[in-house]
């Protein structure tokens, strides 16, 4: 399949996307070095790692420190989380006005049961005034400095309970540059496939917007065969690109109709990691950027000839040097597996959502759910 598309060229506001692909925010993996390991690769938008609303206003160190951008990192997206219009509302203004970031997209894809519980993430746009409310107050903000706000949301929070068609409604109506559906509901978490066939009926009921998929995709064929599919405008890419950033290489040339590039051998993919780790460093210091990069051993080597035992030392490594050391022992022309084109990162199993006593009672209710604004991870 070549990427001779008829469809028009991905525009999110003033900014084309091209190719019309972007990096998922990811809590603890988007972070300033991991995005700009991905766009040494490719182009497309990448969106730095969740941002809590209530942290912006109360200008958290630690938030305003993961608010970081690579010189040159154009356009700067941030993923802002929030369950309060005027929350939401003041910490756009604060980024807008001090030029923090060139796009805002709000997160109400989160199935964590520690957000859900609270009424926000994925619970949140079931009460569809609350919802409205809180697009419409994020739009009014980032509107007068023509910084542009999407959304991103999953099917719904089960499949009694989908809502992800009144959402790409509403905020299309409510000034939205675009939506973003990852096509799970909340109950399946990560679990089982994305049904591809709920981002093709998203797009047939917004159409004024761009309307962008997510969801299973861990190849460049993949991104191709989703477009094609469901004639959305963009894909969002989360899971796929864990311990394999070149993945935005492949998706520009399949792209662009060019052969996709073969997956590295063992030594290029030990080059990553180690630039991986010198990009960490500069953002976090030493003991951080380890510690951090630790997380990342599993997905690099997925599938490699790398015994148990360096395998345990490289999820310990603890200094640049012993990384060098360890690297040394590997095999470095062993080709890339095959076998590793598939899920990666977290999966887990479908379960019951928990949400706020009566949630359920009357979608229409505006009122701001209670203690929802949560440092968490991203959905």
């Amino acid at each position: 399949m070549t990427a001779t598309l008829t469809t028009p060229a991905l525009r999110i506001g003033p900014y084309a996307v091209d190719p019309p692909v972007v990096l998922a925010p990811m809590a603890g993996i988007t972070n300033v070095a991991f995005r700009q390991l991905c766009q040494e690769y490719g182009a497309g938008l990448y969106v730095c790692e969740m941002i809590t609303a209530r942290a912006v206003v109360e200008r958290h160190p630690g938030t305003m420190h993961m608010m970081t951008f690579a010189e040159g990192e154009r356009p700067r997206s941030m993923q802002l989380y929030g369950v309060d219009p005027k929350t939401m509302r003041e910490a756009v203004k604060i980024v807008v006005g001090e030029g923090l970031a060139d796009h805002v997209d709000a997160n109400f894809g989160c199935p964590v049961a520690k957000v859900t519980r609270k009424g926000g993430g994925a619970a949140l746009p079931f009460k569809r005034r609350l919802f409205a409310d809180i697009v419409r107050a994020s739009v009014e903000a980032a509107e007068p400095a023509g910084v542009p706000f999407t959304v991103k949301f999953r099917v719904g929070i089960d499949d009694e309970h989908h809502t992800y068609l009144d959402a790409g409604r509403i905020a299309e109506a409510e000034g939205a540059s675009a939506v973003a559906l990852h096509a799970r509901t909340a109950a399946q978490r990560y679990s089982g496939q994305a049904d591809w066939s709920r981002i093709s009926r998203l797009k047939e009921a917004v159409t004024g917007i761009p309307v962008l998929g997510n969801g299973d995709i861990f190849t460049a064929s993949d991104a191709l065969r989703m477009m094609a599919q469901t004639g959305c405008d963009g894909v969002v890419v989360g899971r796929g690109c864990l311990g394999r950033p070149w993945l935005f290489g492949e998706l520009e040339a399949a792209f662009a109709g060019r052969p996709v590039p073969e997956g590295p051998n063992l030594g290029e993919v030990a080059r990553v990691l180690r630039r991986h780790a010198d990009l960490l460093v500069r953002h976090d210091g030493v003991d951080k950027a380890m510690r951090d990069l630790r997380k990342h051993m599993a997905w690099y080597f997925m599938g490699f000839p790398v015994g148990s035992s360096l395998r345990r030392r490289f999820a310990m490594v603890s200094a640049p040097d012993e990384l060098d050391e360890l690297i040394g022992q590997l095999d470095h022309d062993a080709p890339f597996p095959a076998d590793a084109l598939g899920p990666r990162g977290r999966q887990g199993s479908p379960g019951k959502v928990t949400l706020p006593h009566g949630w359920l009672d009357d979608p229409d209710d505006p009122c701001v759910p209670e203690g929802a604004d949560l440092m968490h991870s991203g959905g």
